[in-house]
């Protein structure tokens, strides 16, 4: 069944990780929803580089599998508080990953 990925993740939020990066998290509560989407591959690097523009080695991609979880670090277009900073917090920049659509 296709849903989207903001209705079967428990936790999609982005963050700061320091002012020159974002750091991005996707996690499930379900181990079997969360083994599903990492065998299929639904859930990689290159879905997430492409999402955001980015070359697969611009994004340091890890999965955690005790926290049935994968986590992404890029870098900002700008550093955190720069007057070009559109989000000083980093906690916009997940929205587009809400939306991916899934075959759970």
């Amino acid at each position: 069944m296709k849903r989207r990925l903001g209705e079967v993740a428990e936790v999609v939020r982005s963050k700061n990780a320091g002012p020159f990066h974002f750091t991005f998290d996707i996690m499930f509560s379900k181990r079997e929803t969360f083994e599903r989407l990492l065998s299929s591959g639904q859930i990689t690097r290159e879905r997430f580089a492409r999402t955001y523009g980015l070359a697969p080695g611009a994004v340091e991609w890890t999965v955690y599998e005790p926290a049935m979880g994968f986590k992404a670090t890029i870098r900002r277009p700008v550093a955190s508080g720069d007057p070009d900073d559109g989000d000083v917090y980093g906690c916009q920049q997940h929205g587009p990953l809400l939306d991916w659509e899934v075959d759970v």
